[in-house]
């Protein structure tokens, strides 16, 4: 066990849903800025951590990253489980600096909520697979820019439908501070674990091994 990329695993996620509650919940929320520094934390904790762990911070990009062929299966588990533990404990902080306030849990649409949390949680992991995974885009500097942004994106567009959360390990996160109800956790799993499948199987078929190598010809 490389204990090393679980504790990075961990920290990203820490700082991601640290984040995500500093910025949202009140007393003194970020208003209308909040994806803007939601975006900005994961760009960073994956420009930190993306050599040593790949700066996953998402059961789902582990999923399709492992589906993808890059991701160890002896991993994943571990992986997911890091995220998770990081996202609890933020919530934790989060709620003690806060002051453990009174928080309104959303009240999500569930089919929307589906179709919006599907939509871009395939979109992150469809942007992770080919700016930080495939053969055509190696070694570029711009890989975790792309993929905050894709959050930003996906906050701004369908965060008033779902929460935006686009990630288990945030949907725990969110679910613990009060910002949504543990009846609709279901929600984010099957949505996002969907998204996340998906993305993987469009990537290999637009990228399938054969064509990988003869564009590094």
């Amino acid at each position: 066990m490389n204990m090393k990329k679980y504790l990075v695993e961990f920290i990203g996620a820490f700082f991601l849903v640290a984040t995500i509650g500093f910025t949202v919940l009140k007393p003194g929320d970020a208003g209308n800025l909040a994806p803007l520094a939601i975006g900005s934390a994961l760009m960073v904790m994956i420009f930190a951590g993306g050599h040593i762990s790949g700066g996953h911070y998402n059961p789902a990009v582990t999923l399709a990253v492992f589906m993808r062929g890059k991701c160890p299966a002896t991993d994943v588990a571990p992986y997911m489980v890091a995220q998770v533990l990081g996202a609890a404990v933020a919530s934790a902080v989060v709620l003690f600096v806060k002051g453990n306030p009174v928080v309104e849990a959303a009240h999500p649409d569930i089919a929307r909520a589906l179709v919006a949390e599907f939509l871009f949680t395939f979109a992150l992991c469809y942007v992770v697979l080919n700016v930080a995974t495939a053969k055509g885009t190696s070694g570029n500097s711009f890989y975790g820019l792309a993929i905050g942004f894709t959050v930003l994106i996906g906050a701004y567009s369908v965060g008033s439908v779902s929460g935006g959360a686009f990630n288990p390990a945030v949907a725990v996160g969110i679910t613990l501070m009060g910002l949504s109800l543990w009846a609709n956790i279901w929600i984010f799993l099957v949505a996002n674990l969907a998204g996340g499948a998906l993305a993987a199987l469009v990537f290999r078929f637009i990228n399938p091994p054969e064509r990988e190598d003869q564009a590094r010809r």
